[in-house]
């Protein structure tokens, strides 16, 4: 395996709904954004995404469209990784959980845990949401009867299970969360998770007999395994557990499991136990986003205000969504989303702050010294002050981004292009363009916006990776931008004599009609 460090990031395997929401845009775009920064800091990265295509909600839906269930989730899968091409979502694998790779390895963990006497045959009696695949005790529902996560009925379940000995692990992993408090972030959810386990933990009913849409136990086919027992192993299938030790050593535990917070205790209790269960650590962090906020109102179905991301993008422009998302969302928190406030981000920071002072920057530099950039023997008033902004944002955005705060690192870097709009307007090279005497400050001038610049385009790369690259080929750089590491951001890479491209617009300006 590769000698740099491992860094294994997972977003949650995707429930193959009808329906493409933000909702799917957002954690994945995140994921992508952080695994983009540890392979640009130098990472040996896994990045894996997927979708969750068993249980009983598929096979209901299949026969309704009259369709296997297979089939129902080929053309939604088609769907999901669809989106992710056109977002530029860098993944290094794609898990199906209808794969024959997943099924294998699925069978084996089941029958393992079988034969060390942690899954016992028994009948499960009791309440199960179908939409959420989840099982609940009447104490656990809301103020209505109903799923306290989706709020919709719970049914009655009677029907000969296999169940999971996840009350043995409970005290363990209880210790285990008390000791590593950067398991489970942010700390809401922490906390939210000590007292699901403090109320008690039942054993977990891991197998279902009333459909069959899904992995067979290995030693009674009648029964599937469950939903959330299978979709969370997938975690291990493409990283070669039981397959090849080499590349699991490497990249286990990972390192952040990123998952919206309705799901954190699947992730973290469920998960967790079936770990311990196995003999192996559990994953270094798992991190539940919040919601997204249409106008005030959570995306629903019901209410009818879910986004549709491709519409977006088709309109917008996939670094346009990606930035709105990452800039105007605070990871952890609930975050509102407005069409508005999306051509506002555009308008202000995208057309204004950055594309205006890309074009400005190689307008002047054609028109004053044909292109060509100089560092020159002059120095101005404003250089030193911009040189050390720069050194600034590049420690301070790197260490917003090692702790995944993702709002604030694209601030920090839009603080500097900010910086360097003012630095223009206090140097005024129009004014020096016509001063023989101010020739050598003009050059520095020069070189210092062109310079500012890319390393602009190294900070921003991770968010914006379309338009990191096109900033990348106007400033005239022929490199390959994929080789470019964030040490890349430090000052001083524009070498004498470099000579920029031509400008490109980067985002046209949207004009509101009243």
């Amino acid at each position: 395996m590769s000698e740099k460090t491992p860094f294994y990031i997972t977003t949650p395997i995707y429930y193959p709904s009808a329906k493409l929401h933000i909702g799917h845009a957002y954690c994945t775009t995140v994921a992508d954004t952080i695994a983009r920064f540890k392979r640009l800091a130098g990472y040996d990265v896994f990045f894996l995404t997927g979708s969750d295509e068993h249980g009983q909600k598929i096979q209901q839906a299949a026969e309704k469209e009259g369709v296997t269930p297979l089939q129902y989730v080929d053309r939604i899968v088609a769907g999901f990784q669809d989106l992710w091409r056109l977002l530029g979502i860098s993944y290094d694998d794609f898990i199906r959980t209808s794969e024959e790779r997943h099924h294998e390895l699925v069978q084996a963990i089941f029958q393992q845990i079988y034969d060390q006497g942690d899954i016992y045959k028994g009948e499960y009696k009791g309440l199960y949401c179908t939409p959420c695949e989840s099982y609940w005790t009447k104490l656990q529902l809301d103020e209505n009867g109903c799923c306290p996560d989706c709020h919709r009925p719970v049914q009655e379940v009677a029907e000969e299970a296999y169940f999971f000995r996840m009350s043995k692990y409970a005290d363990r992993l209880l210790a285990y969360i008390n000791e590593h408090p950067d398991f489970i972030q942010p700390v809401s959810r922490r906390n939210e998770m000590i007292a699901f386990i403090e109320q008690g933990l039942e054993d977990l009913c891991v197998s279902r007999t009333s459909f069959d849409w899904g992995i067979p136990v290995p030693f009674d086919p009648k029964h599937v395994v469950y939903v959330w027992f299978d979709a969370l192993t997938n975690y291990l299938t493409p990283i070669g557990y039981m397959d090849d030790k080499a590349k699991f050593n490497h990249y286990w535990p990972a390192d952040v499991h990123l998952v919206g917070k309705e799901i954190v205790r699947f992730h973290t209790i469920i998960w967790g136990c079936m770990l311990m269960a196995l003999g192996l650590d559990l994953p270094k962090k798992v991190y539940g986003h919040g919601w997204l906020i249409v106008d005030g109102a959570k995306m629903s179905k019901s209410v009818g205000n879910v986004v549709d991301p491709i519409a977006l993008i088709e309109e917008f422009g996939a670094d346009a969504v990606r930035y709105f998302l990452l800039r105007e969302i605070t990871l952890g928190q609930d975050g509102n989303i407005s069409r508005d406030a999306l051509i506002g981000r555009i308008n202000s920071d995208l057309a204004n702050d950055l594309g205006n002072l890309l074009h400005r920057t190689l307008s002047m530099a054609k028109k004053y010294r044909g292109g060509v950039i100089t560092k020159g023997a002059g120095r101005t008033d404003f250089d030193a002050v911009l040189e050390d902004m720069a050194a600034a944002t590049f420690a301070d955005y790197t260490e917003q981004m090692e702790r995944m705060e993702l709002s604030a690192a694209i601030k920090t870097a839009w603080a500097l292009i900010s910086r360097t709009n003012k630095y223009i307007d206090e140097t005024a090279p129009w004014t020096l363009a016509k001063d023989e005497a101010k020739a050598a400050e003009l050059d520095s001038v020069l070189y210092h916006l062109v310079e500012s610049l890319r390393v602009t385009s190294v900070l921003i790369s991770p968010f914006l990776p379309v338009t990191a690259r096109r900033i990348h080929g106007q400033l005239g750089f022929t490199s390959d931008f994929d080789s470019v590491q964030l040490a890349d951001a430090a000052w001083g890479g524009t070498p004498d004599g470099h000579t920029v491209g031509s400008a490109e617009q980067l985002f046209p300006r949207i004009e509101i009609e009243k």
